[in-house]
């Protein structure tokens, strides 16, 4: 890997673990050029194992996001009182499958 590569890398690593500032697009769009680069057959073992690494991170990270996100959607639902009722989205997915 050139040296040049390897600033790179390293600078996305040190983006990765500052995990406030990076938002979850960033990290969804670098996971996705990590599988095409892994893909391609010019990538040396050592790169192979630094992408890997990379891309198990940034996994992690956006399924945390992705868990947080759903944590927070909340659906309205009108009662028979006509009122509306905020009821966890979870609880809403489980109510619809019963139905």
């Amino acid at each position: 890997m050139s040296e040049k590569n390897q600033k790179n890398k390293s600078e996305e690593i040190k983006k990765i673990n500052a995990k406030n500032s990076l938002k979850f697009e960033e990290a969804l769009k670098r996971l996705e050029e990590i599988v095409k680069h892994l893909e391609s057959s010019e990538v040396s073992l050592e790169e192979s194992i630094t992408l890997f690494e990379e891309g198990i991170r940034l996994s992690k990270y956006c399924s945390q996001k992705l868990e947080e996100a759903e944590q927070r959607i909340t659906k309205l639902i009108k009662t028979d009182s006509d009122e509306f009722q905020e009821i966890p989205f979870e609880e809403t997915e489980s109510n619809q499958e019963l139905s």
